[in-house]
């Protein structure tokens, strides 16, 4: 299989130098897995050209007692500590959150909310099978409307997890972060406030005439980190551009590719926002080097029936360049 073949949400890849294999994770689709259900699949590559039909690694229904069973968007596999973590998020649209009040925005909301978080699972393996370590809630706190949560281990070997906070709750979405246990079956104190998906200068740029300027909500989607060689922290994340909600509650812009820059390079920043590195429908991407050393971007497009594209990309300092889409593998669009 290639990429343009590949049904694929939300990217993840493993290079896995102990194979020389490209493990690339995406929820988990029946018409190409041949197995149904909720859940997570993998493709496997040693060329990021040609790809092996998925397997699949995950499987909600197959977890004892699990307290959601929809979903299974943004998966992410990480080793630590001997192990794979997969994070993965999951809902419950039978479990309601409070809505928040939305009057003072003057704008015809439809919020729909109900539990929603990414849960932890571990496996000896990357290709699974993985098991829930709290089947009874999500990683985030559970009162909180969140979702793809990704794992940042800091300077002093600290875990945390990263992850959005939906603007369906906040209106305003944010990135925020939580300590993890050592073993990442728990969480460690509250969680802290990273940035706001409105601090993007740039959110609301070339909005049409005569439409009240970047009306709310405001979108977070799809947080990665990344260290850069001049000490500073990286965070890949998608948004909206143009954002307008109309008066049917239908949500209209481009979806495109960010990142933000923590120049501390400390966690809790401050972060710093980068102009868009891709558009054109374009979003939750992830960094990671070849084989060979070239550092490149996975992420998929459009945002609707998502194919994979990768581009090469340069980092130098804290500034994160692309140089060339690989449309030898990807097969452009």
């Amino acid at each position: 299989m290639r990429l343009p073949d590949m049904p694929l949400h939300d990217p993840f890849v493993v290079a896995d130098e102990a194979t020389r294999t490209y493990h690339l994770y995406t929820s988990n689709d029946p018409s190409v897995s041949g197995v149904e259900g909720v859940g997570t699949m993998v493709y496997r590559s040693d060329d990021l050209r040609d790809w092996t039909r998925p397997v699949v690694v995950f499987l909600a229904a197959e977890q004892d007692n699990l307290w959601a069973s929809e979903g299974g968007w943004a998966p992410e596999v990480h080793a630590w500590q001997g192990r794979y973590y997969l994070f993965t998020t999951l809902h419950d649209e039978n479990s309601p959150l409070p809505v928040p009040p939305t009057g003072h925005w003057g704008t015809p909301f439809r919020l729909a909310n109900h539990r929603r978080g990414t849960i932890t699972a571990v496996s000896d393996s990357l290709l699974g099978p993985f098991t829930s370590v709290d089947p009874a809630r999500p990683t985030p706190p559970e009162r909180l409307m969140t979702l793809d949560g990704t794992l940042y281990v800091d300077p002093s070997g600290q875990p945390w997890m990263v992850y959005a906070h939906e603007w369906l709750q906040t209106v305003d979405g944010t990135m925020e972060a939580i300590r993890l246990a050592p073993d990442l079956t728990g969480t460690i104190g509250d969680p802290v406030f990273l940035f706001k998906a409105s601090d993007a200068p740039w959110i609301g740029e070339g909005i049409p005439a005569g439409v009240p300027h970047q009306l709310p909500p405001y979108v977070t989607d799809g947080p990665q980190l990344y260290p850069a060689p001049d000490s500073s922290l990286l965070m890949l994340w998608s948004t909206y551009e143009k954002n307008v909600l109309g008066t049917d509650g239908t949500l209209t812009g481009g979806y495109v590719q960010t990142y933000a820059v923590s120049t501390s390079g400390a966690l809790h920043g401050p972060w710093v926002q980068r102009r868009p590195l891709v558009r054109e429908d374009s979003g939750h991407g992830m960094l990671f080097r070849t084989f060979e050393g070239q550092l490149m971007m996975v992420l998929h497009r459009p945002f609707e029936n998502a194919r994979g594209k990768l581009y090469e990309v340069e980092l130098t300092g804290d500034e994160l360049r692309v140089l060339r889409q690989r449309v030898d593998l990807d097969g452009g669009g």
